[in-house]
């Protein structure tokens, strides 16, 4: 497995991005395309990579608009499958002291993800949220995937009560080779309420202890910790005057991850280009954007640095 800090590219496959593809519904009648895995993708199709997106829609309307809305894009859509029984995720989204808060219903398509005919020798590394786990079904395709050797495991942990167990988002994070998560995940998780300079080296002790080679947890307005094996680094934050919402900016920071994993980016080079463009997605209402001049724009400028 590579490190981040070893400067060293991944595989050239492509990435694959496992899990849930729904809509945010927001108070005001409005709605957004989501998801962590597909805001993910979407960013890294964004920024020319070319992922596979595995995961599961309804034989709806709003099944419809998110096949529409990846082929407009550019994505891969052969791996999005239809469900004739279940309908494509809803999520009802509130902004709480600033941060979002999620009321997810069950038994959605994504829940009901079938193993995909893929061949991992053509894929980098697999990304998988904590939410799709859920599911038996989903959980068990993932399982499949992840067994698969060559694969590493990229795991976005994503707490959304009533959703998840702690033993087995913990069984997840010691499987993963790459981890990102908030503070309050890392609370929540560790069973106590960190200061804020004690987040580092409980980080640290959690990144030595699952063995991961990398371990990430973002601060909101205050930055981020990045620990790998050879110790923590801090990430001031970036400074945005004009905030839409935050709903997605932990997604874009995982995309820009996985970028310079993939990129062979050192560890301090990918910690600030990652709350850079977190930092941006704040900007601007919902988790993706559909200008491909913006991801055109922060590749030129990584480009001359």
């Amino acid at each position: 497995m590579v490190s981040v800090s070893s400067n060293k590219p991944l595989s050239p496959g492509r990435p694959v991005i496992f899990g849930e593809v729904l809509f945010d519904r927001f108070p005001d009648g409005s709605s957004t395309l989501g998801g962590a895995p597909f805001n993910v993708a979407w960013h890294l199709q964004g920024f020319g990579l070319n992922p596979l997106f595995v995961s599961r829609v309804g034989h709806d309307p709003a099944g419809e608009q998110v096949l529409d809305a990846l082929r407009q894009w550019g994505m891969d859509s052969s791996h999005l499958q239809r469900d004739a029984h279940h309908p494509t995720g809803q999520v009802e989204v509130t902004i709480e002291s600033g941060q979002p808060r999620y009321a997810i219903l069950p038994e959605q398509a994504y829940d009901f993800i079938e193993p995909p005919d893929i061949d991992v020798a053509d894929f980098s590394l697999i990304y998988q949220g904590s939410l799709i786990t859920r599911s038996p079904v989903s959980r068990n395709t993932l399982d499949l995937l992840c067994k698969q050797p060559g694969l590493p495991v990229f795991l976005d942990v994503n707490l959304r009560d009533p959703w998840w167990e702690r033993e087995a988002v913990m069984a997840r994070l010691r499987q993963a080779c790459w981890v990102k998560l908030n503070d309050e995940e890392l609370d929540t998780l560790l069973g106590q309420k960190l200061s804020q300079s004690g987040i580092a080296s409980a980080a640290e002790r959690l990144c030595a202890s699952a063995g991961l080679e990398l371990l990430v947890v973002t601060l909101g307005a205050n930055g981020a910790w990045l620990c790998t094996p050879e110790g923590a680094r801090y990430g001031e934050p970036v400074v945005v005057d004009d905030i839409a919402d935050t709903v997605g900016a932990g997604d874009a920071f995982s995309a820009v991850t996985i970028l310079g994993l993939l990129s062979g980016w050192s560890a301090g080079v990918t910690l600030q280009r990652a709350l850079q463009f977190a930092a941006r997605i704040c900007r601007q209402r919902g988790a993706t954007a559909v200008d491909p001049g913006l991801y055109d724009t922060f590749m030129q400028r990584w480009r001359d640095e």
